[in-house]
């Protein structure tokens, strides 16, 4: 590390440039992602455009059926593409070019085809942009064979993230959260990378395991510290990848503390935490001292007023009652 601050927005362009300026088949499209447009709505994108050119940071039209269908195209003979699409729920336009092809050419090849394909989106409630551009919907991709879904919850692992996505063969979701790109951290070196499907321990525990990802990191962190005074000590493993997610150190974590708690920010209904749990039931039963217990937000939309938002999304006092619930 060099001690240099960055946030996670500036991890993400780093990661960008890394990559371009390694690898000429690595190319950007999707809406206002060139200079000329504000590089990107979070300017993720900025500066590229004018360092590589506009044949490598395509600006699109308003169609992100046509966004995702070039990059499927452009990977299947050899390019990079790196596809944004401003906001998770407009990924509901392209669910035929995400799932029925990006993710299955591979197996309908035989294995001949690769889809080396990386779709950048943004989600997150909490900013007041209402139920059609705030869902948080990693849960329909996890259920789809053939596609890596990932998400970052601090600046390393963003930019290490999504340079280890550029270079995976397969077809990669990368989750960025609106209300994440601020956070800070150390600036990594320049070829840093984060392996796809490799959780970190975020914090060390021996009484209670939190599993978590993206935003929720930070909170089920502060949560720990809140309980640590207390004399009880969480570990907190971050997946980093959602799916598929590291089975073996979750397992090992809630093995040592003999609790569980999983915390998402998607709705908790049918969520990515329920996948979670039941692997942990199904091989720690006998193990548990408690059932694990799962936060997520309310199943409803994402409200647009500020209150109901509030009330919509997960929180900080129900982890640290579910981690109470725990050890009763």
């Amino acid at each position: 590390m060099s001690g240099e601050k960055i946030n996670i927005a500036n991890a993400l362009n780093r990661a960008l440039d890394e990559m371009m300026g390694a690898d000429p088949s690595v190319f950007l499209l999707g809406e206002d992602v060139a200079d000329e447009q504000g590089g990107g709505v979070f300017k993720v994108s900025k500066g590229l455009s004018a360092k590589y050119g506009k044949s490598r940071v395509r600006s699109t039209p308003i169609s992100e059926q046509a966004i995702i269908g070039a990059a499927v195209g452009s990977a299947i003979v050899g390019m990079r593409p790196v596809a944004e699409i401003m906001l998770m729920n407009f990924v509901t336009v392209a669910m035929d070019q995400i799932v029925n092809h990006a993710a299955k050419l591979r197996f309908m090849s035989g294995g001949q085809t690769n889809v080396p394909l990386v779709i950048r989106t943004t989600t997150g409630a909490g900013v007041g942009f209402g139920g059609q551009h705030s869902d948080m919907l990693e849960a329909w991709f996890a259920h789809v064979a053939g596609l890596k879904i990932v998400t970052p919850s601090n600046p390393a692992d963003a930019q290490g993230l999504l340079a280890a996505a550029i270079e995976d063969n397969d077809p990669v979701i990368f989750i960025e959260n609106i209300v994440s790109y601020g956070i800070t951290g150390e600036a990594p070196p320049r070829g840093h990378r984060v392996p796809l499907g490799k959780a970190r321990t975020a914090r060390p525990g021996k009484d209670i395991t939190i599993v978590t990802y993206g935003r929720p990191v930070a909170d089920a962190l502060a949560v720990a510290e809140k309980l640590s005074a207390q004399g009880v000590e969480i570990e907190v493993i971050d997946l980093r990848t959602i799916a598929p997610f590291d089975e073996e150190a979750v397992l090992t974590s809630v093995a040592r503390t003999g609790r569980a708690v999983v915390v998402h920010e998607a709705i908790k209904a049918y969520g990515c935490g329920a996948e979670v749990s039941s692997r942990i039931h199904e091989e720690l039963f006998g193990q548990l001292k408690a059932p694990v217990k799962r936060i997520g937000s309310k199943y409803a939309p994402v409200p647009f007023s500020r209150p109901l938002e509030q009330a919509f999304l997960y929180n900080q006092a129900e982890i640290e009652a579910a981690c109470r619930a725990t050890i009763v």
